[in-house]
C-alpha cells in the first residue's frame, strides 16, 4: 500500500508530498528505545525521587535543559537560559499566633483542638458570614456550586472509624475548597490517640510558595469537643447533622468567626521549571503558542519526602508519575525540531516542578510566562502515560473546547497508532483539577490532559523504569505530536465551549 506522500507525488503535488514525508520522518524520531533510555536517566535511583526542592530535581532540570539545547531550541527561562526558578519557603505553623476566635464565645487553640490540614495561611485573620455545610456530594462540581464564596464554612460530614472525613465526604470537601470560602473548618471526631498523631504530622514543617495566590483557603480540622458548644448556640446538634446525606448549606447569622493561620518562615529555597521555545514560520501566527507540558518532580524518598518505604526499597522513582510525561515532552520537542518548514505557530516545551506539592511550577509559569498568556492558544499536558492499557489513553477535557473534535480527527487520520483516545472515566476523582493543565485552563487556555490513570504503584517505590511500556508510550507521544502539529498549523485557534468557559474560567476568577 502506497503512502499518502507517494500518492500526492503521483498526482503532481510534490510540495505536499515532501511535507508528508517530513512529518513522517519527524514522528519516526519518537522511539521506544529513546523513551526508555531517557526515562531511565531521570527516574534512576540516583535522582532520589525528584522531590521539590532537592539537588536531584535540579540535576533533572539541567539534563532536560541540555537536551533542549542539543535540539537547537531557544531558551525561555530566566536571563536567556532554559531554567525558570521560583521561590519556596519552609514554614511551620505559629501555634501561639494562630486561633479560631468566636465572637462572644471561646477561642479554639491550634494543637489542643485544631490542626491545619491543607490550604493557604491567613496571617492577618479572615472573617465573613458563617455557614454550616453538611452531607456528601456526588462530584466536586456539585459541591463547588454551593453558595460558600467569601464565607467561613463549618463542614460537619460523615466520618470514618478514625474520626476523619469519610471517603464519601471528601468529594464535598474538595468542591467546597474550590468554592472560594475564606476558611474551611472541618469537624472531626478523632479519638485522643489519633488526634495526638494528627497534631504531630500536621503541625510539622511544610513547604509553601510566598508568591501568587496561595493554595486555597485555610482548611482546618477542629475537634467535635470544641465545635459542638459553638454550634449548640445556633441550635445545631453536631451528631445529628453528621448523619445528613444531601449537601445542605445553612446560614449561621448569630455566629461570627475569625480564623487566623500564621506561619513562621524557617528557610528560603528555589525550584526549577525548564522552558524551551520553537519559533513558528508564519509571520503572524508565530506570535501565538501551543504549549506541551508535564511535571518532572515526584515525591522523593522515605525519610525526606512523602514516599513510604516498601521493604528495602526507599525511593519513589516516579517512572510513570511523571518521568513518562516529562520525556514525552522531550520526545515531541525532538520531533518538532526536525520539521522543515517549521509549524506556523510557535511551540513551548515546558517541564515543571512542584506538581506534587500543589501545581506550583505550572502556576508560577502560567502567571509569569515568557509570552503573554493571551497568546497561548492551547496546552497539551501529559501526566502518567507509560503504563496500563496497551491501546487506550484517557484524554480529559475534550468536552470543554473544540480540541476534542480536533483530537478525534487527528486520531482518525492515524489508525496505524492503534491508540484510542477515550473520555474521562473517573469524573468523581476530579483529575481535571489535579494536574498542571488546570493552571492554564483557569486562565482561559483550552487544554487536553493525556493520562493513563493510576495503579498500585502510584506514589510508591514500585513505580519503576522496568514497568514502563515504552512502545505504548511512543504511540501516545506520536499522537500528541500530530495533534500539536495540527494545532500549530490551523488557521483558527481553539475555541472554548461557552458553558465550560463560564464555569472553569469566569467562575474560578483566577483562583486555584
Amino acid at each position: 500500500m502506497r503512502t499518502l506522500a507517494a500518492v500526492l507525488l503521483a498526482l503532481g503535488f510534490p510540495a505536499l508530498a515532501a511535507a508528508q514525508d517530513g512529518t513522517a520522518r519527524a514522528a519516526a524520531a519518537i522511539t521506544p528505545r529513546d523513551i526508555a533510555a531517557r526515562i531511565g536517566v531521570i527516574a534512576d535511583d540516583s535522582m532520589r525521587g525528584r522531590e521539590t526542592p532537592s539537588p536531584e530535581l535540579d540535576k533533572v532540570a539541567a539534563y532536560i535543559a541540555g537536551e533542549f539545547h542539543r535540539l537547537g531550541l531557544a531558551p525561555g527561562g530566566d536571563a536567556s537560559t532554559f531554567i525558570q526558578r521560583y521561590a519556596i519557603e519552609r514554614t511551620q505553623l505559629d501555634t501561639a499566633g494562630s486561633t479560631i476566635a468566636v465572637r462572644g464565645g471561646p477561642t479554639i487553640k491550634f494543637g489542643a483542638d485544631a490542626v491545619t490540614r491543607r490550604g493557604g495561611y491567613a496571617p492577618a485573620g479572615v472573617t465573613g458570614p458563617t455557614v454550616l455545610v453538611s452531607g456528601i456530594a456526588a462530584t466536586p462540581d456539585e459541591a463547588a456550586r454551593l453558595d460558600v464564596a467569601g464565607k467561613v464554612v463549618i463542614a460537619v460530614v460523615p466520618t470514618n472509624a478514625a474520626g476523619q472525613p469519610a471517603a464519601a465526604a471528601r468529594t464535598l470537601l474538595a468542591g467546597l475548597a474550590r468554592g472560594a470560602p475564606v476558611a474551611l473548618l472541618v469537624a472531626t471526631s478523632a479519638p485522643d490517640e489519633t488526634w495526638t498523631e494528627m497534631v504531630r504530622l500536621e503541625l510539622g514543617t511544610r513547604m509553601d510558595v510566598p508568591w501568587g495566590e496561595g493554595d486555597g483557603p485555610p482548611t482546618v480540622l477542629v475537634r467535635d469537643r470544641a465545635l459542638a458548644p459553638v454550634l449548640r448556640r445556633g441550635g445545631i446538634n453536631i451528631a445529628a447533622v453528621r448523619r445528613a446525606a444531601a449537601p445542605v448549606v445553612r446560614a449561621l447569622p448569630g455566629l461570627a468567626v475569625t480564623v487566623t493561620v500564621k506561619p513562621r518562615v524557617l528557610e528560603a529555597r528555589r525550584a526549577p521549571n525548564v522552558v524551551a521555545l520553537l519559533e513558528g514560520s508564519d509571520p503572524v501566527l508565530r506570535h501565538e503558542y501551543v504549549v506541551l507540558s508535564a511535571h518532572m518532580d515526584h515525591v522523593g524518598s522515605a525519610g525526606s519526602g512523602d514516599c513510604p518505604a516498601q521493604g528495602a526499597d526507599s525511593i519513589c522513582n516516579g517512572a510513570d508519575d511523571d518521568a513518562s510525561g516529562t520525556i514525552a515532552v522531550v520526545e515531541t520537542a525532538e520531533a518538532f525540531a526536525q520539521l522543515s518548514p517549521r509549524p506556523r505557530r510557535s511551540l513551548i516545551f515546558l517541564t515543571v516542578s512542584g506538581e506534587e506539592r500543589g501545581l506550583w511550577g505550572s502556576d508560577y509559569f502560567a502567571s509569569r510566562p515568557p509570552v503573554p498568556i493571551g497568546q497561548i492558544v492551547a496546552d497539551l499536558n501529559m501526566d502518567m502515560v507509560g503504563r496500563n492499557w496497551k491501546d487506550t489513553i484517557v484524554v480529559i477535557g475534550k468536552e470543554h473546547s473544540d480540541l476534542g473534535g480536533t483530537l478525534a480527527r487527528v486520531s482518525a487520520q492515524h489508525p496505524e497508532l492503534h491508540m484510542a483516545a477515550i473520555d474521562d472515566i473517573w469524573p468523581a476523582e476530579g483529575f481535571y483539577f489535579r494536574s498542571d493543565h488546570y493552571n492554564f485552563a483557569r486562565r482561559g487556555v483550552p487544554i487536553l490532559f493525556f493520562f493513563n490513570g493510576t495503579h498500585a504503584d502510584y506514589h510508591r517505590p514500585g513505580d519503576e523504569v522496568a514497568k514502563i511500556d515504552a512502545e505504548k508510550e511512543s504511540r501516545i507521544v506520536r499522537l500528541v505530536f500530530y495533534l500539536g502539529l495540527e494545532l500549530a498549523n490551523a488557521a483558527q485557534k481553539p475555541k472554548w465551549n461557552p458553558a465550560s468557559y463560564r464555569r472553569i474560567v469566569q467562575n474560578s476568577e483566577g483562583r486555584m
